[in-house]
């Protein structure tokens, strides 16, 4: 893995906040056969504490069945390289046998962090693993919710095949956003539908670039599995319904704070499987896993609040996929 991935901060942060405790499965850490993991999200946001709670909700089943002691602290890197660097540094410095870092940034620093000791590193939620470097590292697997892009923007033109106009807003820094709006900017121009980029990489961006796309009158909004974007959707998501255009997303967390829809992956599965593979790592080694394993998506959500207030009927969606209807809740 080369050191360029992530550029190494000199100055790092004094402190960093432990989202989620010590959890033990029986036994201490001086214990012999003591497997300690460390779960260390990119930031806190619905998504992301779905995908940690799923990982070590599995790490405690794991071992209950296999009879092991598994220890665990989730950390959140608060959306800061620096923070990130420094909870790296720190795991590997006291021995985990396993990194379990969310997210696409987190999985890059982690993985810099434990070159030297080849310390396994199993990521969750990574849309593009090869964008981001982390294939083909010995030490390194993990879970990719790569996005279907072209069958969002076929739901789009489902409920409105006249659509004329599609704003698209992600962030510049999110390597997840790459290729999905790639993807969408091909799909639209073999429509012929315009569409108008907008950007942020801060929440407050993030809502000047959203009042952008309501002035020029965009008839609907695609944003991919955009971190960014997600911590700010609560503060978008109302803008967007009063002025009459659905987003469309590219997971169910956005949804579940007031986007529109999604299709996407589940993400309790998503994080089941990522511990189920740390598991494998720690205890077999890299030799039967994958370079990286791409979750199955194809589950529609739908926020029925969201698709009252813009007066959409989603019956559609009922012939592309499994239709999951939420509401609105400000987590």
């Amino acid at each position: 893995m080369k050191k360029n991935m992530v550029t190494r901060l000199v100055a790092l942060t004094a402190a960093f906040m432990v989202a989620a405790g010590f959890t033990a499965c029986g036994g201490t850490a001086e214990d012999d056969g003591v497997l300690k993991v460390a779960v260390v999200k990119q930031m806190d946001h619905p998504s992301l504490d779905e995908i940690a709670g799923a990982v070590t909700a599995q790490l405690d089943q794991i071992a209950a069945q296999n009879n092991v002691t598994i220890e665990y602290t989730v950390y959140s890197g608060q959306g800061d390289q620096t923070v990130l660097m420094q909870i790296g540094d720190q795991v590997v410095a006291e021995g985990v046998d396993a990194i379990i870092p969310i997210a696409t940034l987190a999985a890059q620093v982690m993985t810099v962090c434990a070159e030297d000791t080849q310390t396994p590193v199993v990521y969750a939620a990574v849309s593009d693993p090869v964008a981001a470097e982390l294939t083909g590292i010995p030490y390194v697997t993990g879970t990719s919710d790569a996005l279907n892009t072209e069958y969002i923007c076929d739901m789009m033109m489902a409920l409105d095949e006249d659509i004329d106009s599609v704003g698209l807003l992600y962030s510049l820094s999110e390597v997840n956003s790459q290729t999905p709006i790639a993807e969408a900017k091909v799909y639209l121009d073999a429509k012929g539908i315009a569409f108008t980029e907008a950007t942020g990489n801060t929440n407050d961006e993030v809502i000047q670039a959203a009042s952008v796309l309501i002035s020029d009158g965009v008839d609907a909004i695609f944003t991919p599995t955009d971190n960014i974007v997600m911590a700010a959707e609560l503060a978008i998501a109302g803008e967007f319904m009063e002025a009459g255009i659905p987003h469309y997303t590219g997971a169910d967390s956005f949804v579940r704070n007031g986007a529109f829809t999604t299709c996407g992956v589940n993400y309790t599965d998503l994080g089941s499987k990522t511990a189920d593979y740390a598991y494998i790592a720690m205890t077999e080694g890299f030799d039967n896993l994958e370079d990286y394993y791409k979750m199955d998506g194809g589950i529609i959500t739908v926020n029925t609040e969201t698709a009252a207030g813009l007066g959409i009927d989603y019956a559609a969606f009922n012939n592309m996929g499994e239709v999951v209807e939420v509401i609105t809740t400000e987590e």
